[in-house]
């Protein structure tokens, strides 16, 4: 049986906002330091100055498991060796991995990383 190589492999979210100069090794460091919550809160807080603290038409807490998969998703594909694993690694089958990267079209974010 010929083994498959996977697109994802090596694929590292942390790499591609350094390869996007989004952020750099020193801001890794501060990140390094918060807890999670402290992170979405800055996030939040920041988000909210570009709108004049007007979130309004986003409904946060209905979004909050949308935001929180997304990022749980690219996670275990940054973190595991094939989707396979990712699937197993999220508790699912492969076709679900399959299905939820295509629902939040992260498809293309591993497909441009460069590492």
């Amino acid at each position: 049986m010929k083994k498959r190589r996977s697109k994802y492999k090596h694929k590292s979210v942390i790499n591609n906002l350094i390869n996007n100069n989004i952020i750099n090794e020193s801001n890794l460091t501060f990140i390094d330091s918060m807890t999670l919550e402290d992170l979405i809160a800055v996030k939040l807080e920041l988000s909210a100055r570009y709108v004049n603290n007007k979130l309004y038409a986003f409904n946060l807490l209905s979004n909050t498991n949308k935001l929180v998969k997304e990022a749980i998703i690219k996670f275990a594909i940054s973190a595991t060796q094939s989707k396979t694993d990712a699937a197993r690694f999220l508790g699912i089958d492969y076709e679900g991995l399959h299905r939820l990267v295509r629902e939040y079209s992260l498809q293309e974010y591993f497909d441009e990383t460069p590492n």
